[in-house]
């Protein structure tokens, strides 16, 4: 197991060293914008360092948007044979500009998935960071 679950429950509530434990071990998730009242979703890959997340891109609607309006709220999860887990990170994000920063940024190693230039760094500063694990089993029977 991955977490121990008290009294055998088979959802914990996950605290924030947890959350950052699986947030530092995956590398995929789901960067969530809003614009003008309407959210929209993007898959990324990404690295943390010193408990905050960073994602490239290149210019299109990901990047306006974070110029628009920097609040994001970032999703990744996990699922195993006998588990799940799932983490949200709501935070601010800004397009690093600052040539310390930007180098700072590519020792960290963050290489696109898809053959395509992406030379924007995005960093996300936490706000908040909370998790669920799950253990799976069979659906208990109804008492009547």
């Amino acid at each position: 197991m991955m977490f121990n679950h008290a009294n055998g429950d088979p959802i914990l509530i996950l605290d924030e060293a947890q959350c950052w434990q699986l947030l530092e071990g995956a590398n995929h998730g789901r960067l969530v914008v809003t614009v003008a009242g309407e959210p929209d979703i993007f898959p990324v890959n990404y690295v943390t360092s010193r408990r905050k997340l960073y994602f490239r891109t290149a210019p299109g609607n990901k990047l306006a948007e974070l110029t628009t309006n920097d609040r994001v709220l970032f999703e990744t999860d996990g699922i195993l044979s006998d588990q799940a887990w799932s983490v949200v990170l709501r935070g601010t994000a800004r397009v690093l500009d600052k040539a310390a920063e930007i180098a700072e940024a590519e020792a960290l190693g963050l290489a696109s998935w898809v053959p395509t230039l992406k030379d924007f760094y995005v960093e996300i500063e936490p706000g908040s960071v909370s998790g669920r694990h799950f253990d799976f089993g069979e659906q208990p029977e109804l008492n009547a």
